[in-house]
């Protein structure tokens, strides 16, 4: 792997973290996702010429850091206000250009990269922006997805989205770069549990792309997960939803087959399901419910143990899946949630209980464009007999689809029903 390979790659996974640490220091946004990204280009000049430094993670937060106060001096300059330069200096510790050739301590700079990381999520959640910008603006900054993967998560149009997370880049400009207080933490949270919420979706079932899973969101949203709980342990949908992701998380081994190709639940080897994430999933599910009244993330968590508590797909109880979802539909009508409750219906009651309630989803604006609606439908009918009504539906759902292992599977679909 060359040394540009590693760079990127670093880079991708740390990138986060980098902005949060440039954040802190600018209360600028732009400024500070610009100086991670010269930080990589910093690191595509100096790695071949002077060697893969032994840490790369360390090295870009130290480079993302000089970047930062580079700016922060030429602020100073061009306003002549030195004296506030070397209080700035002095208030963070900066007085001294750090040195390339000399690491961080590996222990220190890790507990730092944490905590940059965290800011930077109750930061992009800010009260003084709306709910889908709080979130829109944290998938970018703290998930690296593209516009146009949130867009796809929050059904909606492309440029809406850009626009939203310009606007929101620009009325966080001068607000405190800090975690908040506990009272503040509060106000945050649902926008917090929202976006790490969908990292997480975008990682299990990524929306474009030539691979079904980005197992490097997976792995974040449940670090952050994981630090949410020793945060607010007092707050029983923090427990949901880690137990949410833990239990997704468990199935993830057996969700592609040798060929990449993806493994529907039902024909999981659930010999490769993680044990130990389920054990950890239905331990937080448990501290969840001890907590009170379960909220989204808990309801979606209990549905998920009864495929996780299940030796065999036979075993599982599709009647308390859907009582499960009457219970999630009644605390949050979603149409994406009807969808997944008329699936579990089809299982349970069998499809011709499920097609109205499809039918009548494909009626909402939201779902118009949705491709597992298509899906769904196609599954339904193919196993009501309907072929031809069932290869058209695979067709309508491989043409919606951005993904490409999800596309060749649903047109696999289409051509054994032609035969």
């Amino acid at each position: 792997m060359s040394h540009a390979d590693i760079a990127a790659g670093v880079w991708r996974l740390e990138r986060s973290r980098l902005v949060g640490a440039a954040a802190k220091l600018l209360h600028d946004l732009d400024e500070a996702e610009d100086c991670a990204q010269d930080a990589l280009i910093a690191a595509l000049d100096a790695w071949p010429r002077d060697g893969q430094p032994a840490n790369p993670a360390a090295w870009l937060m130290t480079a993302t850091r000089h970047k930062a106060l580079d700016r922060l001096r030429r602020r100073a300059m061009l306003a002549r206000e030195h004296e506030h330069l070397a209080a700035d200096d002095e208030a963070y510790g900066t007085h001294v250009v750090p040195d390339f050739t000399e690491q961080l301590d590996a222990a220190r700079d890790q507990a730092a990269i944490g905590d940059e990381q965290l800011r930077l999520i109750f930061i992009a959640c800010h009260p003084v922006l709306p709910r889908d910008a709080q979130v829109a603006l944290t998938l970018r900054l703290l998930g690296g997805l593209e516009t146009s993967e949130i867009a796809r998560a929050f059904l909606q149009p492309e440029a809406t989205v850009a626009q939203r997370i310009v606007r929101a880049k620009k009325a966080l400009h001068g607000q405190a770069y800090e975690l908040p207080s506990a009272g503040e933490r509060g106000q945050r949270l649902d926008a917090v549990l929202a976006v790490v919420y969908l990292i997480f979706n975008e990682g299990h079932s990524a929306g474009s792309g030539a691979t079904l899973l980005r197992p490097a969101l997976c792995d974040e949203a449940l670090r952050l997960a994981r630090q949410l709980q020793h945060l607010l342990p007092q707050d029983g949908e923090v427990h949901g939803l880690a137990a949410l992701l833990e239990i997704q998380a468990s199935r993830l081994p057996a969700r592609l087959d040798a060929a990449g190709r993806p493994v529907l639940l039902p024909e999981q080897d659930r010999r490769k399901w993680d044990r130990l994430l389920i054990q950890r999933g239905l331990t937080a599910l448990t501290q969840a419910l001890a907590l009170g009244e379960p909220g989204p993330y808990t309801l979606q968590a209990s549905i998920a143990s009864c495929h996780a508590r299940a030796a065999r797909a036979e075993d599982t109880d599709w009647r308390a899946i859907v009582q499960g979802y009457d219970r999630l539909l009644a605390l949050n009508p979603s149409p994406v949630i009807a969808l997944n409750r008329a699936l579990a219906v089809s299982v349970a009651d069998g499809p011709a209980a499920a097609l109205p309630l499809l039918d009548a989803l494909a009626a909402e604006p939201q779902l118009k464009r949705y491709p597992y609606l298509a899906g769904a439908q196609a599954d339904v009918l193919e196993r009501l007999g309907r072929v031809g009504d069932a290869r058209e539906a695979y067709l309508r759902a491989a043409a919606l689809q951005d993904n490409e292992v999800q596309r060749a599977l649903l047109l696999e679909r289409a051509t054994r029903l032609a035969n």
